[in-house]
This record gives structure tokens, sequence and C-alpha cells, in this order.
């Protein structure tokens, strides 16, 4: 699936629309952000949390904290690797024990993580249109 999101309001809908589908299936999944710094990763983010009743404003980015749960139905948790580079050890960071647990997480910077980490993840890379516009592009699960 291909959008273009003009601003964040429609970055955040586009996240709220992919976990409204994730929470009927009502399973857990795992969510892969690709993109460059400020195209809106945490911003698509938030909207995926609002779709499980958090406010969005209870989203921020977890780059200092690396992983912040949040008490919802599926249990939601962002995970933000940008601080990570290469030689960290990433199963020392419990990351594994959100992915495909049940969980519904939320994973920035996913290309830090080893490419067999990706399989079966939902993909969503953000990218920079213009200045007001992101490209969005799902793959993955039920797209």
């Amino acid at each position: 699936m291909r959008l273009l999101a003009r601003g964040e309001e429609e970055t955040e809908e586009a996240g709220y629309g992919l976990g409204l589908r994730l929470k009927e299936a009502q399973k857990g999944a795992t969510v892969c952000l690709f993109g460059d710094l400020g195209c809106g990763k945490t911003v698509f983010t938030k909207g995926i949390g609002r779709a499980l009743g958090l406010a969005p404003k209870d989203i921020t980015s977890a780059s200092f904290t690396i992983i912040a749960e949040y008490d919802s139905t599926p249990p939601f948790c962002h995970i933000d690797l940008y601080r990570l580079h290469g030689g960290e050890d990433l199963d020392g960071l419990g990351i594994y024990e959100y992915m495909d647990s049940g969980w519904l997480t939320a994973v920035e910077w996913a290309d830090r993580l080893p490419a067999k980490d990706l399989e079966g993840s939902i993909i969503v890379k953000i990218s920079f249109v213009n200045d007001e516009t992101r490209e969005i592009i799902i793959e993955g699960h039920d797209q």
C-alpha cells in the first residue's frame, strides 16, 4: 500500500488506520519503521497508539529509553533503536521478548535489526516528498 501524507495529522492518521486493523486482528504484530530523521516515524507510531486508546501526547520518542511499554489491548510497545550502532547486543536489550509475543510492537530505526528479524513483520517506509508531504509505503501482512 502506498499513500501520501500531507503534514503530521495525515501521517498520524495513516498510523491510526494501521493500528485499527491490527487491533481488530486481536493478536500481536511487529511494525518496523524505516525513514530518515524527522520523516514522521514517531508521529506514525502515535497514530498506532491512538487506535489502541492511548493519547498521542503520551507517546514520545523512545530514543533515550529505547523501550516504552503502554497498557492497552493488545499491549503496545514502542522501541526506538536510533542510539544503537551495530555492535550493541540486541538480545541483551530484551526487545525480542516483545516482538512476535502477543504485543503490538512498533520498532523505529528498524534498519538496525538483522534482516532475519524483519521476517513476518509489517514494514513501513516513510520518505520525504517535500517539506510537508511524506510518502508512506506499508508492506507485509494484510497491507
